[in-house]
């Protein structure tokens, strides 16, 4: 069963040239010059009819000038003057058009990116990296077309073909509609001309989409294709889209390699109807004194009405994918999954966490935690035991609100965590992940995270903290050394340890260290828990491990199972109990009593 068409949205047009509203003096000044054009269109045409009918044909008189040929002097001056008004305003409406688009397209920008910074992370969960890099980018990019190639420049292309038109049949409304003859053929090649190159774009720009989500995807995965020999697969996989792209653009490029060349055919039969009407009135009216005239002036006209005939449908085709693109780009900027911040708590944050039947599911229907409740005093440390998909880590998620819970209340301070200003409540958290994510550039960006109020002291005494000030110091630049994309020229536990100075960096009020040390050798772990043990003093924190040195000194154990809490105490109860951390203990921890 096919789609049904897609019409012209005009809503959505609207829309954008909303986003255009605070530029509306170069929206309107391109309009004035589109018709500005249009109405200059047919002066030329009819100042060569003039020039032929009275100046070389009946040698008539100058209106300033005296002496022979002053008419044609005249008119001449009077078609350089009017080229170079109409140079003019055709560089200023390209100009002002794409200028205009400019704008926008930066508006446009920085409104999505600032949206998907505050998508909530589920978000990211689901869609593909390369697919909002392509709304970002690419999509926002065709918005441009809208204002540069779309509309405005239709506007001014009918306008244009109107102005000429309402000469042609001013002078010899008979001899235009026999110069029209062939144009019902160029409006039927037009349109289907328009939709198979419309249906083509279509496909490029998923195609582009689909390559840009691979590309990112499998760049950023590279170690496990090359570790796995899977390179031939993936090759093959990426020929397959890449193969999916080229065959939209050929289609594209078919259609205009037929297209063209019929423009001109028909323009030629225009040309020649022309010439054998023209010829034939002036032997059979006695008019031969004005055919010449016409029949050049006509000539420019149509010469004039099939240039933008040429371009018109492929300037509909650009309208119409700017508008799928610009549908694109909002459906992220009306996208509601977002983290409200509509919290004005800024009060400072002692640490108190209590979970109050709290539930959560990342899908419908699959919940992760089922009514888990349980509170740690402030400066107290909690350490979550469990299997792998227990919860464990959706907890941490939870508490500085990256994800929203589904039923239950999550309380800081004996505040909901909704009632704090959201970007306030996460820099009182501080997170380090078993999975370290370094940004490109310095060491110091990824330490301040480009934070102009830290200052040196303060990133020195962190990173002297957790001992890696030494190291960052042996490095050419030092704190100014390039660490590239995602950390690649420094070894996983020199990035485990910047992600940990990062955090104590910011001195938080709560402390989130989610497998923190399990990346790192026996070395570095242990200047980890020196650090660990100054960080948590007196401050909340919440570990999430698997070595039993980091759990034993917990002042409290929240053992979860299947998303539901297991059993809650310190290592000692727990162990006296022999029930579920007693298990764990002997099958996970036991080998590691000496750490």
């Amino acid at each position: 069963m096919s789609k049904p068409k897609k019409t012209f949205n005009l809503a959505l047009l609207k829309r954008v040239y909303r986003v255009a509203a605070p530029y509306k003096n170069k929206f309107y000044l391109s309009l004035f010059l589109a018709v500005l054009l249009a109405v200059m269109a047919p002066i030329r045409p009819w100042l060569i009819q003039m020039t032929i009918h009275y100046g070389i044909e009946n040698h008539a008189a100058g209106w300033l000038l005296k002496g022979p040929g002053a008419f044609l002097i005249e008119i001449t001056v009077i078609q350089i003057v009017l080229l170079l008004i109409d140079g003019a305003a055709r560089f200023w409406f390209a100009f002002t058009s794409a200028r205009l688009g400019q704008y926008v397209v930066r508006d446009l920008r920085v409104s999505t990116y600032r949206k998907i910074l505050n998508l909530n992370v589920r978000q990211y969960d689901t869609t593909p990296i390369g697919t909002l890099t392509t709304r970002t980018i690419n999509d926002i990019e065709s918005v441009n077309d809208i204002f540069s190639d779309g509309l405005i420049p239709i506007i001014a292309d009918l306008l244009a073909i109107l102005s000429i038109l309402g000469y042609m049949f001013a002078v010899d409304w008979k001899l235009t509609l026999v110069c029209l003859a062939p144009f019902p053929l160029l409006i039927v090649a037009t349109y289907f001309f328009k939709e198979s190159v419309n249906k083509s774009f279509i496909r490029v720009r998923n195609a582009v989409a689909s390559l840009n989500a691979f590309v990112q995807e499998h760049i950023t995965g590279m170690q496990v294709v090359q570790a796995f020999a899977a390179e031939h697969q993936e090759q093959q996989k990426f020929e397959k889209i890449n193969r999916e792209h080229k065959r939209a653009n050929i289609r594209a490029i078919f259609a205009y390699s037929v297209f063209f060349p019929l423009v001109e055919l028909v323009s030629a039969a225009s040309i020649g109807l022309l010439v054998w009407w023209a010829g034939k009135e002036s032997v059979f009216a006695g008019a031969g004194n004005e055919v010449a005239g016409v029949i050049t002036a006509f000539i420019l006209c149509l010469n004039l009405l099939f240039r933008p005939l040429r371009v018109m449908a492929d300037k509909f085709n650009v309208l119409q994918m700017g508008m799928i693109a610009s549908e694109r780009v909002f459906k992220v900027l009306d996208n509601t999954d977002v983290t409200p911040d509509s919290g004005t708590v800024t009060t400072p944050i002692q640490g108190a966490i209590e979970f109050r039947n709290v539930s959560f599911a990342y899908n419908e229907g699959a919940p992760v935690l089922k009514n888990v409740s349980f509170s740690i005093p402030a400066g107290k440390t909690l350490a979550i035991v469990g299997a792998t998909g227990s919860g464990k880590t959706t907890i941490t998620s939870l508490i500085n609100r990256l994800y929203p819970v589904t039923s239950g209340d999550i309380l800081v301070d004996g505040i909901p965590v909704n009632h704090y200003e959201v970007s306030y409540l996460r820099s009182r958290i501080g997170v380090v992940l078993q999975e370290v994510y370094l940004f490109s550039g310095t060491i110091r960006d990824n330490l301040t995270l480009r934070n102009p109020d830290i200052s040196e002291a303060a990133m020195e005494q962190a990173t002297k903290l957790v001992d890696l000030h030494p190291f960052i110091m042996n490095l050419p630049g030092g704190y100014q050394f390039n660490v590239r994309e995602r950390g690649a020229v420094l070894s996983l536990g020199q990035r485990q340890l910047l992600s940990f100075a990062r955090a104590v960096l910011y001195n938080p009020s709560v402390l989130i260290l989610d497998e923190a040390t399990s990346s790192v050798d026996g070395e570095s772990e242990a200047l980890i828990q020196q650090a660990i043990e100054k960080l948590i003093a007196g401050r909340t924190s919440i570990v999430i491990a698997h070595r039993l040195s980091t759990i034993r000194k917990a002042d409290r154990i929240l053992v979860m199972e299947r998303g539901e809490v297991a059993e809650w105490g310190s290592h000692e109860e727990l162990m006296e109990k022999q029930g579920a951390y007693f298990r764990l203990y002997q099958t996970q921890f036991s080998q590691t009593d000496e750490v």
